[in-house]
């Protein structure tokens, strides 16, 4: 463990989990997304849905639905934000199953219609999990450079994507691979240890059968 897991993150309060945790997986909402949100549905379950006004789950959410961070003083005023730049969003308490405590599922809509689902859990100290994205269920932190594509499950993707990786020197960390059946749609979770830059993000973009591409920067816990 170090000195963040014990004492938690630079936030805006009062809580690591319900509260810092909570905004950034609202982020990470926003940047698989890929552009402002209009409309979000919150689903809180656990301990998410018996405290998170006293401990400002729901202003964090939808301040990290903003694009605010979350040692973002106006995360304190993210309802009235919200209302100014054309958010809407409700929160309703659901039990999401066998999940933990402090897990949080997001139905986000964005400007131009794009939809996108992602539960996340807020695991202690600012840190999260994110563990579904739509139908796909899946496995990363955020603390590492993270690339999410989606494409055609068939031979021949995943070597282009960490060959492209590979020549401009980026060490992958983890990489995980799930797909919705042989020969359907796939998502690929590669977290390195290097930033990747906007121009091998559109490498990856460019490849035959890869369907979107988004880069996620490492988040400081």
């Amino acid at each position: 463990m170090n000195i963040f897991d014990i004492i938690g993150p630079i936030m805006v309060g009062p809580s690591s989990s319900h509260t810092a945790g909570a905004a950034r997986i609202a982020a990470v909402t926003r940047k698989l997304l890929g552009e402002d949100v209009k409309n979000a549905s919150i689903k809180l379950h656990g301990s998410f849905a018996t405290t998170y006004k006293g401990h400002g789950t729901d202003r964090a959410i939808v301040g990290g639905l903003l694009g605010y961070k979350v040692d973002d003083p106006a995360i304190r005023e993210s309802f009235k934000h919200a209302q100014l730049s054309g958010l809407t969003f409700n929160f309703e308490k659901e039990d999401l199953g066998d999940v933990h405590p402090n897990t949080a599922l997001i139905e986000a809509i964005g400007v131009s219609g794009k939809k996108i689902k992602v539960m996340g859990c807020s695991v202690g100290g600012g840190r999260i999990m994110i563990k579904r994205i739509d139908n796909f269920p899946v496995e990363f932190t955020g603390q590492y450079y993270t690339l999410v594509i989606e494409y055609k499950d068939k031979p021949g993707v995943i070597a282009s994507v960490t060959s492209i990786l590979g020549r401009n020197s980026i060490n992958i960390a983890e990489m995980r691979v799930y797909r919705s059946y042989r020969g359907g749609t796939a998502v690929m979770i590669i977290e390195a240890d290097q930033v990747i830059e906007k121009s091998l993000i559109d490498q990856v973009k460019n490849i035959q059968d890869v369907y979107n591409t988004v880069g996620i920067d490492a988040v400081e816990v």
